[in-house]
């Protein structure tokens, strides 16, 4: 029997300064995905409330709590193990006295395998995330859970290919990118949105692995999210995507034992030259 694997990804817009309303409304994007068959929902990233990093307010960390803690991952936690689905849930952790953009793993049955720190912290203009994150000590991580090993970076994580070639190398089955990404305010010439799709399609292609990643979409006072949420296949193509502006859920399915299959076909992995690679440390 083939391995198959369904993925969903949420694109939506966000209340201001209200947790609970946000996260009620994840959950109802929640069920909508686990009804079309998905094993695996993705929200976007920080999605209990407008992102916050575009300026340095110290009220801001008020809003962080210990990863096990969360609002958002208690009622993740709760509808993940009612609908037997997956859901990565990202959180503005506090951990004593650091802070981290983090993801709990929340597995189909409830049970939360742990944290995933961003490795990668961003600062310019509108993304002042040093302000308020250090930068993950987790490591890059795959998830083993009842669905499939699954490789989750946070945002900018995104962008660097390092990080992906490290969890395929890690087995990941998938690579999910939990994302707020729009507008730059230094430059309104400035638009990410197709390099951004195509730097996750490369990784797609140079580790034959699905790439699934979940924006968030609407202005958040005079910040413009760009949305494009999208899920590729192996070879980097498009299975599904939203727009820029469109709130719902896309799913695509897989076949696990096709792309382990291409994946050796490629060489990509067997053909791989590590005793040449110690410029990159």
């Amino acid at each position: 029997m083939a391995r198959t694997i369904s993925v969903s990804a949420l694109q939506m817009s966000f209340v201001k300064g209200d947790m609970a309303t946000n996260i009620a409304r994840v959950s109802e994007r929640v069920r909508e995905a686990a009804a079309t068959g998905a094993d695996i929902v993705l929200p976007s990233e920080l999605f209990s409330d407008h992102y916050f990093c575009k300026t340095q307010e110290e009220h801001f960390f008020e809003t962080a709590y210990p990863w096990a803690e969360h609002p958002a991952v208690l009622a993740m936690q709760d509808i993940a193990a009612e609908l037997g689905v997956v859901i990565p849930v990202s959180i503005f952790e506090k951990d004593g006295p650091e802070y981290y953009n983090s993801v709990v793993m929340v597995d189909a049955d409830g049970t939360l395998l742990g944290v995933y720190r961003k490795s990668h912290i961003p600062d310019g203009p509108g993304y002042q995330e040093k302000y308020y994150f250090r930068p993950g000590n987790t490591g890059f991580r795959v998830w083993e859970t009842l669905k499939g090993n699954i490789g989750v970076g946070i945002c900018w994580d995104q962008w660097f290919p390092e990080a992906a070639r490290a969890m395929a190398l890690m087995g990941a089955d998938l690579l999910l990118y939990p994302t707020a990404i729009g507008a730059e305010p230094q430059d309104g010439d400035l638009d990410t949105a197709a390099r951004w799709r195509r730097a996750m399609q490369g990784h797609a292609v140079s580790n034959v692995i699905p790439v699934i990643a979940a924006n968030r979409v609407g202005d958040e006072d005079g910040q413009v999210f760009y949305g494009t949420s999208f899920i590729t296949d192996h070879t980097g193509e498009i299975e599904t995507d939203l727009d820029r502006t469109e709130e719902g859920v896309i799913t695509a399915t897989f076949d696990l034992d096709e792309i382990d299959r291409d994946r050796a076909a490629w060489g990509f992995f067997r053909d791989r030259r590590p005793d040449l690679y110690d410029v990159l440390v």
